[in-house]
């Protein structure tokens, strides 16, 4: 079963409020991420895994990607889980992220060459 993953559905499996300019900010995202439908579904399930971390897949106020993001002030364990969690998830879907200098943050940038 192939779902496609629209701006709309999105916006409601990652918990924001549909209006006009998220909208406008998730086509943009889903448009500058490379590949994105091929892994779409699976941000869905990883924003779920995440919520036991206190972190979450979100759209970025700074970028045009989404972004991962856990809270910097969780314990040390919970931050490492954090990390291996993303890690294991961008390999297994061969999604390329970039972690941001001194922050809990990744953009998730789109497959990898």
């Amino acid at each position: 079963m192939h779902l496609e993953v629209s701006p709309e559905v999105l916006l409601s499996q990652l918990g924001y409020t549909k209006s006009e300019s998220s909208l406008k900010q998730a086509e943009t995202m889903i448009k500058q991420t490379k590949d994105f439908e091929k892994f779409s579904k699976h941000v869905i399930s990883l924003n779920d895994n995440l919520k036991k971390m206190n972190a979450y897949v979100g759209l970025s106020n700074s970028s045009e990607y989404l972004k991962i993001k856990c809270d910097e002030n969780d314990a040390d364990e919970i931050l490492e889980e954090f990390h291996n969690e993303v890690k294991h998830w961008a390999e297994k879907y061969n999604v390329n992220v970039q972690k941001l200098d001194k922050k809990e943050v990744y953009y998730i940038l789109g497959t990898k060459e």
